[in-house]
């Protein structure tokens, strides 16, 4: 399993002119870069449906009165699976990731704090069971269709 360990608390907020300028053009394709990787997951969610997967894989939740804009789509992959399940689209050269597979909790900038494995369960479940599939506004149809087929023989 991935370890990132952070040993200090940061950020760097600062961008250039440069960075500045490319950005304001981006900036007005972003509502239709949000709406196809919305796209995106209302198609990852049918082909999921027809798996009939029952709580092998469970698919992010989308709060009805919210916009999720999808910039990462993340399952969880119950049974200690999750990491085989990468491994699988791993040699398949499907794209995946596991961008948080330690909770925060128990990262070394933190350990001031005095918390240690076992006192949020929950966050320590989800950083063992979530798993990232692609879902760029730039992905086609197939590539979304292979990425769930693949998980589908995983898990037969």
């Amino acid at each position: 399993t991935l370890f990132r360990s952070h040993l200090e608390v940061g950020g760097n907020f600062r961008i250039d002119a440069i960075q500045a300028a490319i950005l304001q053009v981006k900036l007005k394709h972003l509502n239709s870069w949000h709406e196809m990787r919305r796209a995106n997951a209302a198609l990852y969610r049918e082909l999921f449906g027809k798996l009939n997967l029952g709580e092998k894989i469970i698919l992010p939740y989308e709060d009805p009165n919210c916009y999720h804009i999808y910039n990462q789509f993340i399952i969880r992959v119950t049974n200690g699976k999750r990491d085989a399940l990468k491994k699988h689209l791993d040699e398949k050269q499907i794209g995946n990731m596991i961008y948080y597979p330690t909770p925060l909790h128990l990262q070394p900038c933190f350990a001031y704090l005095g918390y240690k494995k076992g006192d949020f369960p929950h966050s320590e479940k989800a950083c063992e069971e979530v798993l990232a599939l692609p879902i760029h506004s730039h992905i086609i149809q197939d590539e979304i269709a292979q990425v769930v087929e693949a998980i589908g023989v995983f898990f037969k």
